[in-house]
């Protein structure tokens, strides 16, 4: 396991994408990839490229996470819903950037091991749920922010229903990074950069 982040890695690929964002920075600073990943991968945890953690699913590049992120524009007071925990990788990103992160996993073993590698670190303010993705976490809304980890077509009305008026969505949808902002008056949506995922599934 490789435990210090390269500064080239912080430099070259998180950055960039995070618009030099100094709190994000330091969050993938503080919390390296390779915990993340299969030791037989670590040796990948520094490049921009996603890598496969088991299950048809993947640890997103971190070029990804560091831009959506960003546009999430995380504030240290926010409770964060999440969805798709996958290697927990974006959830501990956020925890050292939020009040607390509440994120779904519906596939056991990934849950197993998110919740296990987050516990080791001592992080206290992510809770996990093993549940549909399709439910989102009613019982603990509304949220502040919400964000996908795996692609979809659209995103239910459910979602928005556990979402602030103030807050914002940051998904993948229809292989686009895209921010939707909840106003008194409905419903902002905005494209951003082209991404690849796995596919949402309920």
């Amino acid at each position: 396991m490789i435990n210090k982040v390269p500064e080239s890695f912080l430099k070259n690929i998180v950055a960039p994408n995070c618009n030099n964002d100094p709190h994000i920075i330091n969050a993938f600073k503080t919390i390296p990839r390779s915990w993340f990943m299969d030791d037989a991968l670590a040796r990948f945890a520094f490049e921009d490229n996603a890598q496969p953690i088991g299950f048809g699913q993947t640890i997103s590049k971190p070029s990804t996470v560091a831009l959506m992120t960003y546009l999430l524009a995380p504030e240290p007071s926010d409770k964060v819903l999440e969805i798709g925990t996958g290697s927990g990788f974006q959830a501990a990103v956020l925890s050292r950037l939020v009040s607390a992160v509440y994120t779904v996993e519906r596939i056991p073993r990934l849950y197993a091991k998110a919740s296990e590698r987050i516990r080791r670190l001592f992080i206290k303010n992510v809770f996990f749920n093993l549940a549909s993705n399709s439910a989102g976490w009613p019982e603990e809304a509304p949220f502040d922010k919400i964000i996908f980890t795996c692609g979809a077509k659209e995103i239910g009305e459910n979602y928005f229903r556990q979402l602030k008026v103030g807050g914002s969505i940051v998904a993948p949808i229809n292989d686009k990074i895209t921010l939707f902002k909840k106003t008194s008056e409905g419903i902002e949506k905005e494209e951003n950069k082209e991404c690849s995922f796995v596919e949402y599934i309920l």
